[in-house]
């Protein structure tokens, strides 16, 4: 049962980590007026508060 918490700890840890490449690649943008659509950085803290939560669970089972 813990194996599938920790594949969602996985999952949200790569989601964490595209958010921050994301934010690398919307800070470092050439064009300063094309806006983006996805705030990035809070992506990547709810991702990482889920991760921590899913490590947590899969840990106490």
């Amino acid at each position: 049962m813990a194996t599938g918490f920790w594949i969602g700890a996985g999952g949200t840890l790569a989601l964490a980590i595209a958010a921050g490449l994301g934010d690398r690649r919307r800070k470092r943008r050439v064009n300063l007026d094309s806006i983006g659509v996805i705030d990035w950085p809070t992506v990547q803290v709810l991702a990482l508060i889920a991760t921590a939560i899913l490590v947590s669970v899969a840990v106490n089972i």
